[in-house]
């Protein structure tokens, strides 16, 4: 095995959900420069493209989907086949926070839109990247986005994020299960407090000062630090690595 760092990727066709966004961009960013092909996926053609001309190397794509819409799933990974000629690698970071100041405030629209995009498309765009994977015959990685809402429950009304947080760090280990046997590994990033649009939407400056506070490590996290594990987990290094999630919370939570 080489030991650079994204070892095993030059060249392999990998989609990155939710490019556009702080932890996606930069999960892009990184994987790129590990000689990998990327098809960056969001909700915005030019943002996806803005995404796409920033990445090291060359070849790579941008595609607008949602992916709420289940028959999108099969069109991102035909595009990532036929452009690439394979493809290894589904980095999933795209999700949708509704920040509510309680639970009372939680609404039934609330939550099915968390829980759509969070983690039922989550689920039918994994099978489907699986079932290509499993027809190509040379495994592949599934990296799924976890949340410390799925260890802490979160508090009042991101109680229904934390939820499909917690069926994502969930199912991540199910799949892994059904998977292995494939040589296909699906593992899980739970990210602590990162500076994104995410979590700064809303956020009053008390709150933010708070965080760093509670976290050992002294600082919130930038968008960057979520990418090294990412990288790992889709190279050679992590190839006996599955159903894991990589706690990266500054010590936030611990375990």
């Amino acid at each position: 095995m080489s030991w650079n760092l994204g070892a095993g990727l030059e060249g392999k066709g990998i989609i990155v959900t939710g490019a556009a966004g702080g932890i996606g961009r930069a999960c892009a960013q990184a994987l790129s420069a590990t000689g990998a092909r990327i098809l960056a996926v969001d909700l915005d053609q030019a943002k996806v493209d803005e995404v796409v001309a920033g990445l090291e190397g060359t070849g790579h794509l941008g595609m607008a989907a949602n992916l709420g819409d289940h028959a999108t799933h099969a069109q991102l990974v035909e595009r990532a086949r036929s452009a690439f000629g394979n493809l290894y690698c589904l980095t999933h970071t795209a999700a949708v926070l509704r920040r509510r100041g309680s639970l009372d405030e939680v609404t039934e629209e609330d939550w099915d839109l968390q829980h759509d995009i969070n983690l039922k498309a989550s689920f039918f765009l994994c099978r489907t990247v699986a079932t290509s994977l499993i027809a190509q015959g040379q495994g592949g990685r599934i990296i799924l986005f976890s949340s410390q809402g799925w260890w802490t429950g979160g508090f009042g009304g991101s109680v229904a994020y934390a939820a499909t947080k917690g069926g994502i760090t969930s199912m991540c280990r199910g799949l892994a299960r059904t998977y292995g046997p494939h040589r296909i590994t699906v593992n899980c990033v739970s990210p602590g407090q990162v500076h994104t649009p995410m979590l700064m939407t809303g956020l009053s400056p008390e709150v933010y000062e708070n965080m760093k506070k509670q976290t050992p490590l002294g600082y919130v996290a930038e968008p960057s630090e979520m990418a090294g594990p990412v990288v790992f987990l889709a190279s050679d290094h992590a190839s006996y690595i599955t159903g894991s999630t990589i706690n990266a919370s500054g010590g936030f939570l611990m375990y």
